[in-house]
């Protein structure tokens, strides 16, 4: 089944700006390039993001931005796995 689910224009403007940022973090990047290639497309998160998302979005030392695309990035993935 085709994932129907994209990243807002709320996110991938964040996710965007993250990118930019060179004082993000390796997982913020991470996170943001996969919301990203979410938005506008069908593409849908892999295995390995969806166990990284969800590593940032247990662990308290992660910053909101970061949890907001980690968010993002599993609300998207496959609901089977």
């Amino acid at each position: 089944m085709a994932n129907k689910k994209q990243s807002s224009n709320n996110v991938a403007s964040k996710a965007s700006e993250v990118l930019r940022d060179p004082n993000a973090s390796s997982i913020q990047k991470k996170l943001a390039g996969s919301a990203l290639s979410q938005s506008s497309t069908k593409n849908q998160t892999g295995k390995e993001m969806e166990s990284t998302a969800s590593k940032v979005l247990k662990s308290d030392k992660y910053s909101s931005t970061t949890k907001k695309l980690a968010g993002s990035v599993l609300s998207q993935s496959n609901k089977k796995r």
